[in-house]
């Protein structure tokens, strides 16, 4: 009897000792499973090479990428480097695009009004004449079908876009010699950038182009006679009041400007899933740091013109309206000669005519 109950009482032992085990290890092994798909999502080191189009010492303009990569290499811990490369450090201020896609470098942080010449509809992406305003603009890539469009335009040239910094309105430009009317402009050696460029040429001004770095120079050797570039707090860092003491507004031709991280597709695609959201996180907080910031900056700027010398005045009104006027001519003929021009533009039209009924009952005239 005895030795029954000791063998019973050592079976269930046995049985007890095999099932805890067997619950253990099955309870183990989601947790196992777990940790390591944790580390893979981490994802491994990567160091990109990043040039800029914009000089890191201009307030708001060019302090936004190395922002950028501040906070990626904070939030990963140093494991993903973005190293940012001045202008003409490691390729030309106006071929970032180029250089990621043919694998010069990672990535780049550009304007991508620059690329025009090579890919038309490259700068409906960086600012359109009388266009979407900065938060509209937004409002467009996110949430209206903007970077759909962006992905399935530039990902066959194994670029990945993404959008990472938005400023608003630029000025007009900084004159010699202050406008009175159109006549003015007819013989204007000027620099202009994007389609406002196109605009004011066929208005009758002669039109240049040069990086941000070379403009002052020209400015004051008399090359040209006016010159458009960025925001007040930009081209006062850049001198070009002590030269060109009339400064124009509004900002017709770049009501918003926009900045992107393109980012080679094999670079890209070497990211884990979580890497990917932690850029992407990081752009979309570079486009509110940016905005935020550099709309700060701006009436300070204004308010020191006097005692600098500088006179700050609006645009005649017949030429704002010849500048709109063109600039609907200049739309429609790019539309025409470019398949992908024309439905970024369509879309970014049919998305400011729907935003414009919210604006008007929400936002009053001031």
């Amino acid at each position: 009897m005895l030795r029954a109950l000791s063998f019973r009482a050592a079976l269930v032992a046995v049985l007890v000792a095999f099932a805890t085990g067997v619950i253990g290890s099955l309870a183990l092994r989601p947790a196992s499973q777990e940790i390591q798909q944790r580390e893979v999502s981490v994802g491994q080191s990567a160091r990109w090479r990043v040039p800029t189009a914009f000089g890191t010492h201009l307030p708001g303009l060019g302090e936004n990428a190395p922002w950028v990569a501040g906070q990626i290499r904070e939030a990963s811990a140093g494991r993903l480097d973005l190293e940012i490369f001045e202008p003409g450090e490691l390729v030309p201020a106006f071929s970032i695009t180029d250089a990621v896609r043919e694998g010069k470098v990672e990535a780049g942080y550009t304007w991508l009004g620059y690329d025009q010449g090579k890919l038309p509809v490259s700068v409906l992406f960086g600012a359109v004449p009388f266009g979407l305003e900065p938060w509209s603009f937004s409002a467009w890539w996110y949430e209206g079908g903007g970077q759909t469009l962006a992905r399935e335009i530039y990902e066959p040239l194994g670029i990945h876009a993404m959008l990472c910094g938005v400023i608003g309105p630029e000025t007009a430009g900084w004159f010699r010699f202050p406008l009175t009317g159109l006549e003015d402009v007819q013989g204007l050696k000027i620099r202009f950038a994007g389609l406002g460029g196109k605009v004011i040429q066929r208005l009758g001004a002669s039109v240049t182009m040069l990086p941000g770095g070379e403009i002052f120079q020209a400015l004051e050797k008399g090359a040209i006679d006016a010159t458009e570039y960025s925001l007040p707090n930009v081209d006062e860092r850049l001198g070009f009041g002590r030269v060109a003491a009339f400064n124009y507004f509004p900002g017709w031709h770049q009501p918003f400007t926009a900045m992107h991280l393109m980012i080679g597709t094999q670079a890209w695609e070497s990211l884990s899933p979580s890497d990917q959201v932690l850029v992407a996180t990081s752009c979309q907080a570079g486009v509110t740091h940016k905005l935020s910031q550099t709309e700060a900056l701006q009436g300070p700027v204004l308010a020191g013109f006097a005692d600098a010398g500088i006179t700050a005045l609006m645009l005649p009104e017949k030429l704002l309206t010849e500048l709109e006027r063109v600039s609907e001519e200049v739309l429609a003929e790019e539309a025409l000669a470019d398949a992908d021009f024309a439905r970024v533009l369509a879309s970014q039209r049919a998305f400011s005519e729907s935003y414009a009924l919210w604006r008007r009952h929400a936002y009053p005239n001031r």
